[in-house]
């Protein structure tokens, strides 16, 4: 009898060893670390302290500290995509996902699939983009500039960051649809725009309020338009794209997302940890001071949004004759 009960405890012993060696192993409670968050531009311009001053408030709310990484280069698709190559699916590195994510591949040939490479946790904001002049230069509303430069076919220049960016697009569709006939002048970025502006050397400039809104402040530069949903808190009396009949909105809007193939578990702690963050009065006063709207979306709906954008972008792209051959 002794001899039986003790085979039967080796038994299963032995049986219950095994089991637990089979099984897979239960991952230690999300998230048991640091988090990185790459931001896909340089340090210290605009969407770079959104995402540091994200960081600072979700970290709050995740119980670990969220770790800003730059990885600028590409347009801003150097980091999403490093991510998406290399990162495990764990949840410890996300990235800002820019607008050019789903512009470039209809410029040229891509090594990644907007939809099936990542995993879309949360939608956050948009810049504030429109058009300025001169303070002295003779329009005074939008509709009496772009009169002007239908009726003067190859006198107005405008310039923007950089060839295939968000302003150079907008404004070749604007020119397609009132069949305008004017000279896009490219810059590197870094601020010369708005300087060639004030010096002369151009008529206009497309870009963003944190470029020129302290010239329009200080009344050296007339803002004519803005290209959001619906007018700025910042410049109230300045109309809309939108409002004139063009039928444009933009805002080169951005989210975070992480790797392909994410536990869905995990998405929602990191979801619901942002959503918090973008929630925090720190966070919106940045917003505030910066003149980009909340565009809170969450993981479905930005799932879906991605879809629509990476369609719209090809249909932008197509209409002004900038789609890859």
């Amino acid at each position: 009898m002794k001899v039986k009960e003790i085979g039967f405890g080796l038994v299963r012993v032995l049986f219950l060893t095994s089991f637990l060696l089979v099984q897979p192993a239960i991952p230690a409670e999300f998230p048991s670390k640091p988090v990185t968050l790459i931001s896909a531009y340089a340090p210290g311009g605009t969407a770079d302290i959104v995402m540091r001053t994200l960081a600072e408030t979700t970290s709050k709310c995740l119980g670990q500290p969220v770790v800003v990484e730059n990885k600028g280069g590409g347009g801003g698709t150097l980091g999403p995509t490093t991510m998406a190559a290399t990162a495990r699916a764990d949840g410890y590195t996300v990235s800002q996902m820019p607008v050019t994510m789903f512009r470039n591949p209809h410029l040229m040939k891509a090594t990644w699939d907007i939809v099936k490479d990542f995993t879309y946790i949360i939608h956050l904001t948009g810049y504030t983009f429109g058009v300025v002049v001169k303070v002295n230069a003779p329009w005074k509303t939008w509709n009496e500039f772009i009169s002007y430069a239908k009726a003067n076919p190859g006198k107005v220049s405008y310039n923007s960051p950089g060839t295939y960016s968000t302003l150079h697009i907008v404004m070749e569709l604007i020119a397609k649809d009132r069949e305008i006939k004017w000279i896009h002048l490219p810059t590197k970025g870094g601020g010369e725009e708005i300087a060639e502006v004030l010096g002369g050397h151009v008529t206009a400039s497309g870009h963003s309020t944190g470029a020129f809104a302290a010239q329009v402040d200080s009344g050296d530069l007339r803002l004519l338009v803005t290209w959001g949903g619906k007018r700025t808190k910042r410049f109230p009396e300045v109309p809309t794209l939108k409002e004139l009949g063009y039928g444009i909105v933009s805002t080169s809007s951005f989210g975070i997302t992480g790797p392909r193939d994410m536990d869905p578990k995990i998405v929602k702690i990191l979801h619901d940890s942002f959503k918090k963050g973008m929630e925090d009065p720190a966070f919106l006063k940045v917003l505030d001071r910066l003149d980009m709207p909340s565009l809170y979306m969450n993981s479905q709906d930005y799932a879906r949004y991605s879809k629509q954008l990476f369609e719209e972008e090809k249909i932008n792209l197509e209409r002004i004759g900038f789609m890859k051959k």
